[in-house]
C-alpha cells in the first residue's frame, strides 16, 4: 500500500515539476503540517515525510522553504558532471560532446541573483524558529546545478568567475542531526551553508566548480565531513567551519584551486586527519584565531601548479612564506602528515625566497611530529586540456631537483611549542631557548 508519507514530485496535482520544482515542493510541505498537526498520536504524531525526484531535470524558479523536521527530499543519482570543462570547451565542439549538463536527479536553480544576501538566492532555505531545534532534515542522491556562472569585472570568462549569488542548500537557523548524503553540486557561488549544526552529517558528495563548497557557520558541535569528493573556486573554501567543537574531516579528496583547502576560525578539539588535501597556493589548510586542541594527521598535502590554460594567472593571494598550514591557537598536535611542495623555483613569491611547509604564528604548546616533506623543483607547464594537464602533472615524478624549504617556522608570538623529527636543525626556524626541538638527523650529517 503507498504511503500518504511519500510524494513524487511528477505526481504532486500543484504545479508542474518540470516548470518550478520549488512551488511543487513548498505545496507538499504544506500538505504535510497540513496534515501532521497532532504532536503525540499513540506516542507518535509528526513521522514527518520522503519527496522523491525521479531522474531528469526539475527547474526552480520559487526558493523552497523548509520549516518541519524528518524531511527526508531524495532523488536518484548525484548527477555531476564538470561544467567547466565544457565552458572551456569551443562551442563548436559541444555537438560532438557525450554531455553538455550534469544529469541524475537535476535541480536547475533559476532564481534571481542575490548578491546581497546569499539566503535569497539558495535553492533550499531552511528556517524554524522555537524549541526544540529543527531536526533529521535530509538530503540525498540529487543534482543542485547553478547553470551559469557571471561576469564580475575582471578579464576571466564570466563562466570562470564563480560567481552568481546562487546558493544550493542554506540553513539558517538551529538545527540537529542534519544529513547531506550523495548529493552533486555544480556551479553555484556557495553549495551548502549550515549555521549553528550540532551532530551534522555531509558524507560521500561530490562539491566542485562551486565558488564555496562547505561552510559551517555560527557554532556547532559533534559533526563531521567525511568521505566527500570536493573543489572550490579560488574566491572561497573547500571547507570552512568556525567556533565548532568535536568537528571530524575525515576522508576527503580536496581538489585544487580552493583559496584553502581546510579553514577553521575557533575551531577546538576537532581532527583533520587522513585527508587528501591538492592545492595550487599556500595557505592550504589554516587554523585561525585561537584554534585550540585540535589533531592535524596523517593527511597527504600536495601543493603543485596550476595546469589549466585559463586560470594560469589565478591565486590566492598568498605568498610562499605563509605556509602550507598554519596555525594560531595552543595545543594542536601535527602528527605524520605527509607533505609534497612540487614547484618551478622560478615562481616563488616573494622572488629569492625559502618556501615554509609549517608556520606556527602565535599560541603555546603545540607539538609538531614525524612529518614528511618532499620539495622539488620542477618546469611548471600548462595544458588547454583541464584533465590530462593535471593527471599528467599528478602523474610526473621523474628526476626534479630539489627544492629547498623550510619545513617549521615559529613566529616569536608563538612559544613552548615542541617540535620533533619534522625537519633538519637547518630547515626548523624557531627560538631554541622558547621551544623544544629534535631535528631529524641529516643525510650524511
Amino acid at each position: 500500500m503507498p504511503s500518504s508519507n511519500y510524494y513524487d514530485v511528477t505526481a504532486w496535482p500543484v504545479g508542474n515539476a518540470s516548470k518550478d520544482v520549488g512551488e511543487v515542493i513548498n505545496s507538499i510541505i504544506a500538505d504535510i503540517k497540513h496534515r501532521q498537526t497532532d504532536t503525540n498520536v499513540d506516542s507518535g504524531g509528526k513521522p514527518g515525510a520522503v519527496i522523491y525526484i525521479p531522474p531528469g531535470d526539475y527547474r526552480l524558479r520559487t526558493q523552497v522553504l523548509i520549516d518541519i523536521s524528518f524531511l527526508r527530499i531524495q532523488g536518484s543519482g548525484h548527477g555531476f558532471t564538470s561544467s567547466s570543462i565544457r565552458f572551456n570547451v569551443p562551442e563548436d565542439e559541444w555537438p560532438d560532446l557525450h554531455e553538455l549538463w550534469p544529469g541524475g536527479s537535476r535541480i536547475l536553480v533559476d532564481l534571481p541573483p542575490a548578491a546581497d544576501d546569499p539566503a535569497k538566492g539558495a535553492a533550499f532555505y531552511v528556517e524554524r524558529s522555537g524549541s526544540p531545534r529543527i531536526s533529521s532534515v535530509e538530503f540525498s542522491d540529487f543534482c543542485i546545478d547553478g547553470l551559469h556562472f557571471t561576469a564580475d569585472g575582471s578579464s576571466l570568462h564570466p563562466e570562470n568567475t564563480y560567481v552568481n549569488g546562487r546558493t544550493g542548500i542554506h540553513v539558517a537557523s538551529a538545527n540537529d542531526s542534519f544529513r547531506v548524503n550523495g548529493m552533486g553540486f555544480v556551479y553555484l557561488e556557495n553549495a551548502l551553508t549550515i549555521h549553528n549544526a550540532d551532530a551534522l552529517s555531509i558524507h560521500d558528495n561530490f562539491i566542485a566548480e562551486c565558488g564555496s563548497c562547505i561552510e559551517l557557520r555560527g557554532w556547532g558541535q559533534a559533526s563531521k565531513i567525511t568521505d566527500n569528493l570536493i573543489g572550490a573556486g579560488f574566491k572561497g573554501h573547500s571547507i570552512y567551519a568556525e567556533n565548532h567543537g568535536g568537528l571530524l574531516i575525515t576522508a576527503n579528496n580536496v581538489f585544487p584551486r580552493g583559496a584553502s583547502s581546510v579553514y577553521l576560525r575557533g575551531v577546538t578539539r576537532s581532527s583533520v586527519s587522513n585527508n587528501r588535501l591538492h592545492s595550487f597556493y599556500p595557505g592550504m589548510v589554516i587554523l585561525a584565531d585561537n584554534s585550540s586542541e585540535n589533531l592535524v594527521a596523517t593527511n597527504h598535502f600536495l601543493r603543485d601548479h596550476e595546469p589549466w590554460t585559463p586560470f594560469l594567472e589565478v591565486d590566492n593571494g598568498l605568498d610562499d612564506l605563509h605556509g602550507l598550514l598554519t596555525i594560531n591557537g595552543n595545543n594542536n598536535s601535527v602528527i605524520g602528515n605527509h607533505f609534497s611542495e612540487v614547484i618551478d623555483s622560478q615562481s616563488i613569491r616573494p622572488e629569492g625566497a625559502t618556501p615554509v611547509i609549517i608556520r606556527l604564528t602565535e599560541g603555546t604548546g603545540n607539538f609538531v611530529s614525524n612529518n614528511h616533506v618532499v620539495a622539488l623543483d620542477v618546469h611548471a607547464s600548462s595544458s588547454d586540456s583541464c584533465f590530462s594537464a593535471q593527471v599528467d602533472a599528478l602523474l610526473a615524478t621523474g628526476a626534479s631537483e630539489g627544492l629547498a624549504v623550510v619545513v617549521v617556522v615559529v613566529d616569536p608570538a608563538s612559544a613552548r611549542n615542541t617540535i620533533l623529527d619534522s625537519g633538519t636543525e637547518a630547515q626548523v626556524i624557531a627560538d631554541r631557548t622558547a621551544n623544544a626541538l629534535r631535528a631529524t638527523p641529516a643525510i650524511g650529517g
